[in-house]
């Protein structure tokens, strides 16, 4: 990191950083795996599960009227038919639909709440009309769907003069969760962990002003360097340099006496 007239800009050193970053990698590593054990344990235990259950509707219809205007459907147009299942979904998130299955299937719910829970669409393009159920219980999960798919019938017939769905599958008892998914909330604790503990070390290194060396004064001030001082304490340094030998000598023989 290097000071540039006298100002607060520096020039920071990105080899040296990761460095520091090496240095310090077992503390990164238990911090991204205790982070990781954290958000999992997390989504295994604190968060409540959500279940989906799913009821499977065909839309049939080869001719309807809408208000007064007449469409048909043949065999050629068969893909045309997809186009009804945009309209059956707003059909069914109605407030009159949503609030004669609550009271159908006598579910502690306002039209919001029950709103939020049902999704609609069609399956890989298809005249298929799947609706969606989620809920944190899986059975109330499977009975919602299969009110739905009792009610909506009948008020697709009275808002479409020959708009017919017919049932394919009933929606069943899911045996698995949907959601937390416990892996994602692992590695997004673990990603958190990583950041931190990468921006702690970095930080507390940029912060850190303590003179290591000629490099880290002349790097830092850009000002000439008039002497050094030998470490004498070093017998590495002693060794190669020459220096200190002395030293330790004398040390030696006044620790013997």
């Amino acid at each position: 990191m290097r000071q540039q007239n006298n100002e607060d800009v520096y020039e920071i050193d990105l080899l040296r950083l990761l460095g520091v970053l090496w240095q310090h990698v077992v503390i990164i590593a238990l911090t991204v795996v205790i982070a990781g054990t954290m958000g999992y344990c997390y989504a295994r235990y604190m968060v409540t599960p959500t279940y989906q259950a799913r009821t499977l509707l065909y839309v049939n219809n080869s001719s309807l009227s809408l208000g007064g205007t007449s469409v048909t459907f043949s065999m050629s147009e068969f893909n045309s038919a997809k186009s009804l299942v945009d309209i059956y979904t707003v059909i069914l998130k109605t407030r009159a639909t949503l609030n004669t299955v609550i009271q159908r299937g006598d579910l502690p719910y306002t039209y919001e709440q029950l709103a939020g829970m049902v999704s609609a669409g069609s399956v890989n393009e298809t005249p298929i009309f799947a609706i969606t159920v989620r809920s944190t219980d899986p059975e109330e999960a499977a009975h919602i769907a299969n009110v739905i798919a009792d009610v909506l019938p009948d008020k697709i017939m009275d808002v479409m003069d020959g708009g017919h769905v017919s049932v394919v599958d009933q929606a069943v008892v899911p045996t698995g969760r949907v959601a937390p998914s416990r892996s994602r909330y692992a590695m997004i604790g673990a990603a958190i962990g990583l950041v931190l503990s990468c921006g702690v070390v970095l930080l507390v290194d940029i912060l850190d002003d303590i003179i290591r060396g000629e490099d880290y004064l002349l790097q830092r001030y850009e000002i000439p360097v008039l002497g050094t001082i030998p470490d004498l304490l070093s017998r590495h340094d002693a060794a190669d340099s020459g220096y200190g030998s002395g030293y330790e000598t004398k040390r030696s023989e006044v620790a013997k006496k």
